[in-house]
């Protein structure tokens, strides 16, 4: 179940992510989260082949699909619900991939400053 409200970084109703393939914590196509997600898989980002090089240096290879659990693995220009702090990790490191604000969760906030992700913003901020 999902026990924190759909909201973006904006506070509005979070957009969809991307459903080929299916991404999300929830496989909803949404950067949704609870409390049963661990690794806070918020943040709606464009795969690069560096994040994904990078991801894979780090010990968590997103490029070789696992079909036991279902992964087909990612591309480049895949849409995914990354974990906002490996996400972070690869911003100080150089390799972040651009995020879609509108599809990023709010409880992103929790770990990365808007201001940050907004530098790497694919769409644009909403205007109030």
């Amino acid at each position: 179940m999902n026990p924190f409200p759909s909201r973006n970084v904006y506070g509005e109703e979070l957009a969809a992510c991307g459903a080929d393939p299916m991404t999300g914590f929830y496989r909803d196509g949404c950067c949704n989260t609870g409390h049963e997600d661990r690794g806070i898989h918020t943040v709606c980002a464009k795969m690069t082949r560096e994040f994904l090089e990078y991801s894979r240096a780090q010990g968590n290879d997103l490029m070789t699909s696992n079909p036991m659990m279902g992964f087909q693995g990612l591309k480049p220009g895949d849409h995914w619900c990354l974990c906002a702090g490996r996400w972070l990790e690869a911003h100080k490191a150089g390799q972040a991939p651009g995020v879609y604000l509108r599809a990023t969760h709010e409880e992103t906030l929790a770990i990365i400053p808007l201001e940050v992700l907004e530098s790497y913003a694919l769409d644009h901020p909403t205007k109030s």
